[in-house]
């Protein structure tokens, strides 16, 4: 178990250096592997990793997206979409663990629900945390993200199976 968590959080660390700068927010790789991480490991598997991801990000570690670590990202504009990783591993998980990934619809399904919690999450955040307003929130905070998580879901999907025997080798 102690060898998926690093393996996933290394992922998580990784997927957020590929990102595309956009205001407040940037588009990362990290939410394709939040949901094929749920989808892999199940629900609290899936949830302990993020947790741990999230914990090396607060104790300093440069693993969020650009070269910051520390308690910024989690108050900053990001917080509310870090904190809707975890939730989007366990909905994820939470599906996998019922069956959904044998079936390649229900799978991109639960990870597009997983991509919508991120950004519901992402959004509220924006809105009411960081005082935004509903309308800027909405534009800033969903409308660029939402192309792109239903491509990382439909890829998500696709790339299940392999990850999937990786993860199987070292259970």
């Amino acid at each position: 178990m102690a060898v998926l968590i690093a393996f996933g959080s290394v992922l998580l660390a990784l997927s957020a250096k590929v990102n595309l700068p956009l205001p407040l927010v940037p588009m990362t790789l990290q939410t394709l592997m939040v949901v094929l991480i749920g989808a892999a490991y199940g629900a609290r598997l899936g949830a302990a990793t993020v947790l741990a991801y999230l914990a090396e990000g607060a104790a300093g570690l440069p693993v969020f997206a650009g070269p910051v670590g520390g308690l910024a990202p989690l108050l900053g504009p990001t917080a509310g979409y870090l904190a809707g990783f975890v939730v989007a591993a366990v909905l994820v998980g939470w599906c996998a663990d019922r069956g959904f990934d044998r079936s390649v619809a229900k799978l991109f399904a639960a990870m597009l629900a997983g991509h919508l919690a991120i950004l519901t999450l992402g959004f509220a955040w924006l809105a009411f945390g960081l005082h935004l307003g509903l309308a800027k929130a909405w534009w800033v905070g969903v409308v660029p993200f939402l192309a792109g998580s239903l491509v990382k879901s439909a890829l998500g999907a696709a790339l299940l199976p392999a990850v999937r025997r990786i993860v199987d080798r070292q259970r």
